[in-house]
């Protein structure tokens, strides 16, 4: 299950872990990425909670915890080559794995269609 939220970012939501990363549309928009910071395996992050600090050669910005739960996985890729995020933002260039306190909460969030209107 895909899901999206305002800050754009992305889940793919399989059972209680969600998979997330930034879309395709904020890799646009911050241009070519120079820095990724991760957060700790094990972390307990509340919904909204800054996760992860991208810097661009453009800007820096925050990275929000889409849902609440522990983070159980993160992609060392992306901080050893933040344009992974760039080439392939929904893909190769995920973030982190969040174990869900509660996978239902996933109900709230935007679909594809939803988010598409929402960028415009």
């Amino acid at each position: 299950m895909l899901k999206f939220t305002e800050d754009h970012e992305w889940l793919n939501i399989e059972g209680d872990v969600a998979t997330v990363g930034i879309t395709e549309h904020a890799a646009e928009q911050l241009g070519d990425l120079v820095f990724v910071e991760l957060p700790d395996v094990g972390a307990k992050l509340d919904k909204g909670a800054d996760a992860s600090t991208v810097e661009s050669v453009k800007a820096a910005s925050d990275v929000y915890c889409p849902l609440a739960g522990e983070i159980t996985e993160v992609n060392q890729a992306i901080v050893d080559d933040p344009s992974l995020v760039n080439s392939d933002p929904t893909g190769a260039g995920w973030f982190f794995k969040l174990k869900l306190d509660d996978a239902s909460s996933a109900n709230e969030l935007m679909d594809e269609t939803a988010y598409q209107a929402m960028i415009g």
